[in-house]
């Protein structure tokens, strides 16, 4: 059985992401690019305990949008802005850390 490195709970037992979901403060903005593509800017998504890759991966499976990983912060294609608080209240973050800022 495999045991987790920091909280030392068997593997599929593991809160450690969880807890980390719980510690960050999520900053969404809308910026738009050359020839008026707009773009949902996702900050503030710690490196530290959660798979960047695969949280990507799972946002533009349920958005159904381009995207990538740029120093810690995700860059989806589209304007996003109405779904993302709810799609990421789905992935287990909380709503209260969320914050979608308006134009």
């Amino acid at each position: 059985m495999d045991v987790c490195a920091n909280c030392g709970l068997p593997k599929d037992l593991c809160v450690c992401e969880s807890i980390a979901r719980e510690k960050q403060k999520i900053e969404v903005t809308i910026e738009k690019r050359k020839f008026g593509k707009q773009y949902t800017i996702i900050r503030g998504i710690s490196s530290e305990e959660l798979d960047l890759d695969d949280l990507l991966k799972k946002l533009k499976n349920k958005l159904a949008c381009g995207g990538t990983v740029k120093t810690g912060t995700f860059e989806l294609q589209g304007n996003h802005q109405l779904k993302i608080k709810h799609v990421l209240k789905e992935m287990g973050f909380p709503e209260e850390t969320i914050e979608v800022k308006q134009r």
